[in-house]
């Protein structure tokens, strides 16, 4: 078993400099050591588990000091039949351990080698065998549930708020005698904070870490829901109402970089479209909650039953571990910054990663190398904001004024609206993991788009049910590659406050100077008709955005993506 092991991990340990990792001897033999002997172009790339060759660094950027494609289709072949061998042989058994001695859970089928910190922050994580689990890129893990779990259901919770509080509108409306232009400025008031907030989360994730923040935003939304069932005037429900969304909006972007920097690439499209399609089943339970408990205790009852994900912090807090990603970068911004603070020299390539990761988030958006992707990652988001907008704030009048159904009735139409549009986001993410990005959006949105155009101008109870359906899967179904889409648009260094940045921008255009429009129209017809066919207009024109100038992104490594 032995001369076995040392057979098969020979050809992936060739001689190197000393201390530099197994396997990079030949793709990279000039590479500078850093902090316990590790190669410095080792500390730069988010650690994988199988170090074999060059199977470790295949996605990164030829910037970063990757090796050719030719050198690294010879490094595959060079060590093939050793990796095949060590696979069969190391599927239970570390080198090093008690014969037999079971590391599933920790290390995937096949590794031999020890994970190693990148770092003295990475090194007191990997104390942690859930950080452990999240580090390897190959194999899915408990731990990699765990966080797919508690960002699933934080956005159901997300669901069901934003659909409670559309839902009961007309009701709250009614009770404190409030006009539609003054529910739409007190819901726009609610929004500038929450857009603070929704700015402010990811920002503090870029500096302070990805699992910490998600665990307090969610504890502080949940515990402030209570207080807006217990509003005794408009503008104590407006206040009170505006500081959940605070609250509430960092699940838009802390939650899906956790999922995004922690699965595996190959699964990164689907896993976040499901924790997408969550929302749904959320706004589903909301018309249920609208349907049967409002009906009988009135809608301030709606609003205790979320409450309950307060448990969720928890959860969150002690299961899920930090982003390997978000560690080994500040691990690397601490090593430049005390090199230069002790008088000492950087290389070429930490000098220019330097020179843009030290800058102020925002500043870093517009540089020549992402101003690209910050205007299509915004765009992206506002024009789906914008979207959905329209129909989360506006869509239970607009029955109500323009086919008179009843909050029942429409609590019930959300209920199956949501769910089958859980069924496109879950499609969507196994189409954009497949098939690629651009082509997930474009289904997703020309779908949608006819369905909605059709449901606008149908007249009878049938064809607005048939229709509604419909084109729940193409509207909502296109959030899962959205959320995907803008997580994969940022670099590590800024992935929050790129994040923020495009749906706090989305979100102060959708949700406060969009409703101006929408009620205007409204005023001015008499209907919302036109505010909702001006929705395909927008999913059509995200479409052809996204077709003709989008990078694709499916599979790559997130740090293959971005320098």
């Amino acid at each position: 078993m032995a001369a076995a092991i040392g057979r098969a991990v020979t050809p992936a340990r060739q001689a190197g400099p000393a201390g530099s990792p197994p396997g990079r001897a030949e793709t990279n033999p000039g590479a500078t050591v850093g902090p316990a002997g590790m190669a410095r172009e080792f500390l730069r790339r988010p650690v994988s588990l199988s170090q074999h060759g060059a199977r470790a660094g295949a996605h990164r950027p030829a910037e970063e000091g990757n090796p050719s494609a030719r050198q690294r289709r010879a490094a595959k072949r060079e060590h093939a039949a050793g990796t095949k061998e060590e696979k069969t042989s190391m599927s239970s058994t570390a080198i090093g351990s008690p014969a037999g001695q079971s590391i599933a859970g920790e290390l995937f089928a096949g590794d031999t080698t020890p994970l190693v910190a990148g770092g003295p922050l990475e090194e007191r994580h990997l104390g942690s065998a859930a950080y452990r689990n999240a580090a390897q890129q190959e194999r899915v893990t408990r731990t990699h549930w765990h966080i797919a779990w508690a960002n699933g259901l934080g956005w159901g919770f997300d669901g069901m708020d934003g659909a409670i509080f559309a839902l009961v509108a007309p009701m709250v409306m009614a009770e404190f005698a409030v006009s539609l232009p003054e529910y739409r400025t007190g819901l726009q008031l609610s929004m500038l904070v929450g857009i603070i907030g929704l700015y402010l989360w990811p920002w503090l994730a870029d500096r302070y870490g990805r699992r910490t923040l998600l665990a307090i935003n969610i504890a502080m939304f949940s515990l402030m829901m209570p207080l807006v069932a217990l509003s005794p005037t408009w503008g104590f429900f407006v206040a009170a109402y505006a500081i959940v969304r605070f609250a509430l909006n960092g699940e838009w972007a802390i939650g899906s970089m956790l999922v995004a920097e922690t699965w595996p690439a190959r699964l990164r499209g689907r896993i976040v479209s499901a924790n997408r399609a969550a929302w749904g089943v959320g706004a589903a339970l909301a018309g249920t909650i609208t349907a049967v408990i409002v009906e009988n205790w009135g809608w301030r009852a709606a609003f205790i039953p979320p409450a309950a994900v307060a448990l969720l912090a928890i959860y969150v807090r002690f299961l899920c571990p930090e982003s390997p990603y978000w560690v080994r970068t500040m691990d690397r911004k601490r090593r430049i910054r005390a090199t230069l603070a002790a008088g000492g020299m950087i290389d070429e390539e930490d000098r220019h990663w330097f020179s843009k990761a030290d800058k102020v988030g925002p500043r870093q958006l517009f540089l020549p190398d992402m101003r690209r992707n910050t205007v299509l990652a915004t765009f992206v988001a506002v024009t789906n904001v914008i979207a959905f907008s329209t129909v989360g704030l506006w869509m239970p009048l607009y029955l109500r004024e323009a086919h008179g159904w009843s909050a029942a009735e429409y609590g019930s139409f959300y209920v199956a609206w949501g769910l089958v549009g859980v069924l496109g986001i879950v499609g969507a993410g196994w189409i954009i993991d497949k098939f690629g990005r651009r082509l997930g959006f474009v289904l997703m949105l020309v779908q949608g788009a006819a369905f909605l155009a059709l449901w606008t101008f149908a007249e009878g109870r049938t064809a607005l049910w048939v229709y509604g359906l419909l084109w729940s899967i193409g509207f909502l179904g296109v959030w899962g590659p959205a959320t995907a889409y803008t997580a994969e648009m940022y670099p590590t260094r800024i992935r929050g406050v790129g994040n923020g940045f495009s749906w706090a921008l989305a979100f102060f255009i959708g949700y406060v100077l969009w409703p101006f429009v929408s009620v205007w129209i409204r005023e001015a017809t008499g209907s919302f008709q036109l505010a909702f066919l001006l929705i395909p207009v927008f999913m059509l024109g995200q479409a052809v955005v996204v077709w003709f100038w989008s990078p694709e992104n499916a599979g790559k490594d997130l740090d293959g993506i971005h320098v």
